[in-house]
């Protein structure tokens, strides 16, 4: 597809009115902010790069409400992997986020219509979030990749290049992307009104609009290509939620989502959140390439744009020192698959870092997986078992170690919360970081 050099005018939102009376079922406010009661230096916030905008919030759903900054447990195909719905409430997380192009191929979306919806059809009783299938436009495409590349900016090969002995599985074109299922090799029409008439099936509490997610790699001219694309997309998705809200008597309203790409480029980020954001989304997700070392930047620019009155959410992040400076930087919500991915291989988080408990050096260690732990992993199991566990390919031993990661970022993002409120969040990041990579 050929790349254009600039992005073409941008046209004005539609009028929506059949949102107009159901959006009041969702709702958030803005609780206190992080340069009202912690007040940052000119030093730090010079070092910041500007004004900090981090703060506590509240956001209302249909199915309760979720109090921010919050930790939103991966549950992909409609389970955190490993674990019980029940033992993800037990940790306090507060909601759950499936992915909505998986659960298109399985079960299909008619199901869990059927079911009542997400939350019923896994027993899970609070928010749930369900992403809109934009990850796999990349994964599927170009990437390759479970996780997005945050450090490799090389924009010099080609856009269309693919991973050496690898077939693309998603094709994208302006009207929407085919995919090749990675289960049986059947193609699939994905567009911005699929994915909402399979996001409305589902039942999530907050869905987003479909995005071309693209990575660090590509070049300039296709991420304005792209930017352009995905803003045409927002439209198509808006009016087809529009349209879906008012026909579907009876449901929940279910929030929409607006996505924000640009990868590094700060003009593309405020272009897009310009745009986005005089849209009558519900709340915006930042997503993309991020460059890890100006993550913070590149929050930062999109929530100085962003409306303040709605909640941002930024989409595969985990790791301490992102979610620390996504949150000084304004970021409420936060998910990643990563708390039971790397438990799957037996790493473990603890405030002193992450380690692999297949080390021989636990096979005689009869402590918790962390002192002073108050999940149900640490309460109950001693490290010596679950290494027995993992040596032994007992499936056991994910479970124990996701109910534990999961617990630990859950924690940590709560406390920073709770350190805004406080008035000591940068005393508390100090801290909590200087230990975690010391």
């Amino acid at each position: 597809m050929p790349a254009s050099s600039s992005a073409p005018a941008s046209s004005p939102a539609p009028a929506l009115p059949g949102l107009s009376g159901r959006q009041s079922e969702f709702a958030f406010s803005v609780g206190k902010r992080l340069t009202e009661t912690c007040s940052p230096s000119d030093a730090q916030i010079a070092d910041n790069g500007g004004a900090f905008l981090g703060r506590t919030g509240t956001i209302t759903t249909p199915h309760g409400t979720i109090q921010t900054p919050a930790f939103i447990a991966v549950g992909t195909k409609a389970t955190v992997k490993a674990v019980l719905p029940e033992s993800i409430a037990d940790l306090g997380a507060q909601a759950v986020l499936a992915n909505a192009y998986h659960l298109y191929l399985q079960p299909g979306p008619e199901i869990l219509d059927a079911a009542g919806g997400l939350g019923a059809f896994m027993n899970w009783s609070g928010p749930t979030f369900t992403d809109s299938g934009g990850f796999q436009v990349m994964s599927l495409g170009s990437g390759f990749k479970k996780v997005i590349d945050m450090k490799n900016v090389d924009s010099s090969g080609p856009d269309d290049a693919v991973a050496p002995g690898k077939e693309r599985l998603a094709h994208i074109d302006d009207d929407g992307v085919w995919f090749k299922s990675h289960l049986n090799g059947d193609r699939h029409r994905f567009s911005p009104e699929v994915s909402m008439q399979v996001q409305h099936q589902i039942g999530a509490d907050i869905m987003f609009a479909f995005d071309e997610l693209t990575t660090l790699q590509n070049s300039r001219a296709y991420q304005e290509e792209s930017l352009e694309r995905t803003r045409l997309w927002a439209l198509r998705c808006l009016e087809e939620h529009d349209s879906l809200t008012s026909s579907r008597v009876g449901k929940p309203y279910q929030a929409l989502f607006g996505v924000i790409q640009g990868a590094q480029y700060e003009d593309l980020r405020r272009k897009a959140c310009q745009d986005l954001g005089a849209m009558p989304f519900d709340g915006y997700g930042i997503g993309g390439a991020l460059e890890k070392e100006n993550l913070g930047t590149i929050v930062r620019w999109c929530n100085e744009e962003l409306p303040e009155d709605k909640p941002r959410h930024l989409l595969g992040i985990s790791e301490p020192d992102d979610i620390f400076t996504a949150i000084e930087n304004g970021a409420d919500t936060f998910d990643c698959v990563s708390p039971t991915r790397v438990a799957r291989n037996s790493a473990f988080y603890t405030p002193f870092g992450r380690f692999n408990l297949s080390g021989a050096r636990y096979k005689t260690d009869f402590g918790p997986l962390q002192d002073g732990c108050d999940c149900y992993t640490c309460v109950n199991y001693s490290r010596a078992y679950i290494h027995h566990l993992f040596k032994a390919k007992e499936m056991l031993s994910a479970t124990l170690i996701s109910i534990h990661n999961e617990r630990f970022v859950v924690k940590m993002v709560d406390d920073a919360r709770l350190a805004i409120e406080s008035g000591d969040f940068f005393e508390f990041k100090a801290e909590t970081l200087g230990r975690y990579y010391s």
